[in-house]
């Protein structure tokens, strides 16, 4: 776990704490406006998917500091808890309850593709350090 935090331990990082921030904020105070999130909180309530947030976000954090190709988890967890939150706003949006639904679906999905992106990224190497004497 003792590298250099490279572009894609980068972007892990950045993400995994926009995630468990956006997570804690459903636990502490849900959205006040859940229409597109409905299809969702039937099968749980909010700060449970917070807490999904909370912990995809830890992952992603822990996964930053690890080597390239120890860092899967990361690049898992990240776009797994946005997945479901795209599936919610599309159901509410064809089921009619959310007009606006689709374009939720749509901005979660954009969020998530940059993640996607990076984790097919091999990293740069870096330059072997040349000790003086």
């Amino acid at each position: 776990m003792s590298r250099q935090l490279g572009r894609r331990g980068a972007i892990l990082l950045c993400y995994g704490l926009v995630w468990a921030l956006y997570g804690y904020g459903q636990i502490v105070q849900p959205q006040e406006d859940p229409r597109g999130l409905r299809p969702l909180l039937e099968l749980a309530p909010a700060a449970a998917w917070g807490w999904c947030w909370v912990a995809a976000g830890l992952v992603a954090i822990v996964s930053a500091f690890m080597r390239e190709g120890a860092d899967w988890p990361g690049f898992l967890a990240l776009p797994v808890v946005v997945l479901p939150w795209c599936v919610s706003y599309l159901a509410a949006w064809v089921l009619g309850q959310f007009d606006r639904g689709w374009i939720g679906a749509l901005v979660w999905g954009a969020i998530a593709v940059p993640v996607l992106v990076v984790a097919g990224w091999r990293e740069t190497p870096r330059p072997k350090r040349i000790e003086l004497k």
